[in-house]
């Protein structure tokens, strides 16, 4: 069998480090230069010749992780490695999937045909914005669940009247999914936007009196929809409310929002390294979720068993 080897983008390489550790290896060696202009360089420093790699690298802002990512994917195709995984544990324009307004770009599948033409065999990434994404790939794709760290944490709290909250219409089914593992029922957050952003009202569907509420959502932003959702759950009467998400993007007054939200607590995973620390924020990590994914692709084995199904 082939041996497996594993890089690291500069954004990612915190996380990287922890998925090698997991996995029981070291990080490969690869070097990541710059010219005085800016212009990105990269070369391995060892050895990829007939060798599975895989290569972790959020689209963290700036675009040049992105740019990164594509550069190492070509140089380990160049190099005559046998199989490239793109490793993404956060795919960030997966945000831009449609055409929801005329004449705008749809970046999720632009960014997936750079990904398969500089050469990447396969993407492995977590909690996608929407599942249908996995169709813009012309290359297998491994679509791992922030479940996987969430469903036990929450296990851990032994809430009594537990109930989970969509905070808005289209992460339905994503909350539907958590609310069936656990044998109890879900509300929903009707909200409208003004813009992108900013939100023009919300209100609660569904009855959360004397409940411990539960916002899932697959990632965070500005933090205004959970913000605003985490007040009206409180004014409907609920007795806590707590929110999980996967990618911690926390932009603009993200911070200030959570601190000053209705939130017992925000937990979400390392996707994403946060900017700032927060009594309000928990972090679990993905190292063990990325390293078991990258073991069983490896070895050929299904990946079902890192669902929670």
């Amino acid at each position: 069998m082939s041996k497996v080897k594993i890089f690291s983008g500069t954004g990612s390489l915190y996380l990287a480090e922890k998925i090698a550790k997991e996995y029981g290896k070291p990080l490969g060696e690869i070097v990541l230069e710059r010219f005085s202009d800016g212009e990105i360089s990269t070369y391995f420093k060892e050895s990829v010749r007939g060798c599975d790699v895989f290569l972790i690298s959020s689209t963290i802002p700036p675009s040049d992780n992105l740019l990164e990512l594509l550069l190492m994917i070509d140089a380990a195709k160049r190099a005559s490695a046998k199989y490239v995984t793109a490793a993404i544990p956060y795919y960030g324009y997966a945000r831009q999937d449609r055409k929801d307004k005329p004449r705008v770009c749809i970046a999720a599948k632009l960014v997936a045909n750079l990904l398969s033409a500089s050469g990447a065999d396969r993407i492995m990434t977590c909690d996608l914005h929407a599942g249908q994404i996995q169709g813009f790939f012309d290359v297998p794709v491994d679509h791992l669940s922030g479940s996987y760290v969430f469903v036990p944490y929450l296990q851990s709290l032994n809430l009594e009247n537990l109930i989970f909250a969509s905070p808005d219409v289209g992460g339905t089914k994503r909350t539907l999914a958590y609310a069936r593992h656990f044998g109890v029922d879900m509300v929903i957050c009707d909200k409208h936007r003004l813009r992108a952003n900013e939100i023009a009202s919300l209100q609660v569907i569904g009855d959360v009196e004397g409940m411990d509420v539960v916002l899932v959502d697959d990632l965070i932003d500005t933090g205004g929809t959970i913000a605003k959702a985490s007040i009206e759950i409180m004014n409907k009467g609920a007795k806590s409310v707590r929110a999980i998400c996967t990618h911690p993007v926390l932009s603009g007054k993200a911070y200030e929002n959570i601190e000053n939200s209705a939130l017992t607590e925000l937990v979400v995973t390392d996707t994403l390294p946060l900017k700032y620390e927060s009594s309000k924020i928990k972090v679990l990590s993905v190292a063990e979720l990325f390293a078991n994914g990258i073991r069983k692709t490896h070895s050929n084995e299904s990946i079902s068993s890192l669902f929670i199904h």
